[in-house]
Order: structure tokens, then sequence, then C-alpha cells
């Protein structure tokens, strides 16, 4: 599994209807799960982004069709980040020429 962490700005849909936010939440936990993506944590954010979620999925695919689907609702933009942990980035700088 990937870690990747998905950065998202409501646009003037998701903003309209802001107090749907915990629902579409679990609505997208929801979806997460169909795609076979598992939400680890949610947050909603102040500045730039206004939520931040971070994940873990099978492999790019899934993610990607996750991030497709999520942004054909209309209630945010993402965009999504592959994030390393401590022992995967080890392994890349191993590999470093």
């Amino acid at each position: 599994m990937a870690t990747y962490v998905m950065l998202a700005q409501f646009t003037q849909q998701g903003i309209s209807n802001i107090k749907n936010t915990a629902k579409r939440a679990e609505e997208f936990k929801l979806m997460a799960s169909a795609h076979g993506v598992t939400v680890n944590e949610i947050f909603w954010t102040l500045g730039q982004y206004d939520v931040v979620v971070v994940v873990d999925a099978r492999d790019e695919i899934a993610m990607a069709a996750l991030s497709m689907s999520a942004g054909a609702l209309g209630n945010a933009r993402t965009q999504t980040l592959r994030a390393f942990s401590e022992t995967e980035i080890k392994s890349v700088l191993g590999r470093m020429a």
C-alpha cells in the first residue's frame, strides 16, 4: 500500500453546501473503500486548502479513480501527493547513484 495526501479546495458548490461537509466526508470514505483505498485521516483546515485527507491505496490506478470520482461530484478540486514514510524514503535514497 502506498500513502497519499489529498489537498482539497471547496468549489462554489461545495462551500454553498458547507453544512453537509461532514456527511460528504462519510460518503467519501465509502467511495474510497469501494476503490480499495483506506482513509486514515480527514482534517478540515484553514489557509490555502480547506481539507487534507491522508489515505492508503493499493496502487496509482485506484488512487486516480478515487480522485476523479470525488472531483466529478463537483464539491472540491483536489491535488494528490504521493507521500513516503521514513522507511520508504531510505529505500529511495539507497537507490541513488
